[in-house]
Parts: C-alpha cells; sequence; structure tokens
C-alpha cells in the first residue's frame, strides 16, 4: 500500500531522479535516494513543511543535483520504475531510513570522508559514496513517526 499518492507521471518522475542521482551505486543506493524523498514528502518539517507530492520534492528548488544534467530527462526504464514503487510502497532502508539529507563528497575518483554534520543534522551513515543525514528530534520529531 502507498505510503504517499503516486500516479503512473509521478513514478516515472522519481524513477528518472533515482537514477539520475545514484546509478553508479546500484540498487539499493538508489532506494536510499527514493527513502530520502518519500521522508521529505511525508515528515513535514525543516526546509521541507508544505512538500506533500513527488513533484514538489523533486521540483523544490536546490533538492536535487540530477535535474542540472541530462540523465534526469531520460525516459524512465522498468527497473527504476520498480525500485520507485518500492519506496512508494514504504520499504525503507538504513542509512536512509530517518534522512531527509545525502550528498556526496568529492568525487567518484577521489571521495571524501564523510562531514560530522550537513544542514546542522548529524551523519547516521553512508553507502558507498553517499553519506545520509537523519534530523535531530527536536529539529523534526514527525519523520520518526510517518510509518
Amino acid at each position: 500500500m502507498a505510503v504517499v499518492k503516486a500516479r503512473k507521471n509521478d513514478i516515472d518522475m522519481l524513477a528518472r531522479l533515482l537514477r539520475a542521482e545514484a546509478e553508479g551505486e546500484g540498487e539499493m543506493g538508489m532506494l536510499l535516494v527514493g527513502n530520502v524523498g518519500i521522508n521529505r514528502i511525508r515528515a513535514n518539517c525543516s526546509d521541507f513543511k508544505g512538500i506533500r507530492t513527488i513533484p514538489q520534492m523533486i521540483n523544490q528548488p536546490h533538492a536535487f543535483e540530477a535535474l542540472q544534467h541530462g540523465m534526469y530527462y531520460q525516459r524512465a526504464r522498468d527497473k527504476e520504475r520498480r525500485l520507485a514503487r518500492r519506496v512508494v510502497n514504504g520499504e525503507r532502508f538504513w542509512p536512509a531510513k530517518y534522512a531527509l539529507w545525502y550528498f556526496r563528497p568529492g568525487t567518484a575518483a577521489a571521495p571524501q570522508p564523510c562531514p560530522p554534520t550537513w544542514y546542522n543534522q548529524p551523519h547516521v551513515g553512508r553507502y558507498k559514496l553517499h553519506c545520509f543525514y537523519q534530523p535531530t528530534g527536536e529539529e523534526c520529531e514527525n519523520v520518526y513517526n510517518i510509518y
């Protein structure tokens, strides 16, 4: 059962985002990016107040670097659609289970360590090249109660 409303076009948008943001990190990396996106829709806190749909989440200004590159604008593929449906249906994975932020420090050729905080929120884990950050209870108690 879906934890956010998602029409076919929404699934396609999310699938394209997963691929553009994390294709190099495999299926789990793409699922983790999806978890962060779904958390942003459901948490209603911090920088994500009023974000209620997949298009709002993806098109939020400065939210995803991938929108500046051509890969996001390619047609959605079945593989990524399947992954998008999984996160829309509520599958969550550590370290993105409660995360609202992630980023990749350095480059693929020269990765850097994860900073201890990002947007003043604590680092909770790394998956391959991406570092994940979840809000504190004071910043966003709701993210811990959304499922």
